[in-house]
């Protein structure tokens, strides 16, 4: 098979089970490509969590789930070492963190300590523990969940964690003859647990490299530090992009182009892309309830002033 009938294998696989939501599915795929992290924010309900279970057994790839609650420490993420009076010396025993498809569910639900917790191992693909560095995957990935509309009990996750994510990726609701085929074939688990892998890690690995071969043309970069700038003039956000959501931008580019069979990224890439890479890095200077849902709104025009390369 073909790097494209490959991933296109893959993109059926996912959409079987999860009805309806193909952008959703395609985000999530670019953001795997480029070896990213996916921020999953929407309502309880919509499939945040069986299109992560769907990923991992479409690759092939170990899974783990990890529900955050406000008690959770950062060895209940990361391990924690035990004594073996066997050996007469301390082991380590690896947490939850150690799979290659990471579910983290309702980030926004735990304290800052344990949410950084996740810093070193989303950034470096690693853990530090005990002094002692253990790798993760590869492949790795962090796809986290919270609920945008529950403030009771949770806990804003910081700006340097929000940057941590590629993408943030937003479900929603189906339309009502998606559900009524939902209503027909559910429920999704049963059908989850017959989804056959498609891909194994190594072939994941081979693609994720022949994403860094994309073609990026120089008008396409001077369109992304186009949008950068933007956002770091504007009087209205107190921070701007970093140059991580510019590489993210650029990583994600290529990632697309070659999810569609192509071997060079196109304007388009970017500017579909930007919206969801982007907002969730931005903050307004009216820092009100609606923070997140301003600066989303202010990216867009901002976006829609810059020229966009033919």
């Amino acid at each position: 098979m073909t790097a494209n009938e490959k991933l296109q294998a893959l993109r059926a696989s996912i959409q079987s089970v999860l009805l309806g939501k193909e952008e959703a599915v395609r985000q999530v795929l670019v953001a795997l490509l480029a070896r990213g992290h996916v921020l999953l924010e929407d309502v309880p309900g919509v499939g945040k969590t069986i299109l992560t279970r769907a990923i991992a057994r479409s690759i092939d790839c170990s899974f783990s789930r990890i529900q955050l609650t406000p008690d959770l420490l950062p060895s209940d993420i990361l391990g924690v070492s035990v004594y073996d009076s066997s050996k007469g010396e301390f082991s380590f025993k690896p947490g939850p963190i150690f799979a290659q498809i990471v579910l983290v569910d309702e980030i926004n639900r735990t304290t800052p300590r344990t949410q950084s917790a996740l810093l070193e191992a989303m950034n470096e693909s690693q853990v530090t523990a005990d002094g002692r560095t253990f790798p993760l995957g590869p492949p790795f990935m962090v796809l986290a969940t919270q609920n945008p509309y529950e403030f009771e009990g949770t806990y804003f996750l910081p700006e340097n964690q929000l940057d941590r994510f590629m993408i943030r990726v937003r479900i929603g609701y189906p339309d009502r003859s998606t559900e009524r085929d939902i209503l027909l074939t559910q429920p999704a688990r049963t059908r989850l647990a017959d989804l056959a892998s498609v891909l194994t890690a190594e072939e994941l690995l081979a693609l994720q490299e022949q994403v860094l071969a994309v073609e990026v043309d120089e008008a396409i970069i001077q369109y992304i530090l186009s949008i950068v700038e933007a956002t770091r003039r504007s009087q209205e956000l107190a921070v701007g992009l970093s140059p991580r959501a510019s590489l993210a931008m650029m990583q994600a580019a290529r990632a697309a182009a070659l999810l569609e069979g192509r071997n060079y990224a196109l304007p388009d890439d970017v500017q579909d892309l930007a919206p969801a890479i982007c907002s969730h890095r931005l903050m307004t200077k009216a820092l009100a309830a609606d923070g997140a849902a301003a600066a989303d709104a202010l990216f867009r025009q901002i976006l829609e002033t810059v020229p966009v390369p033919l």
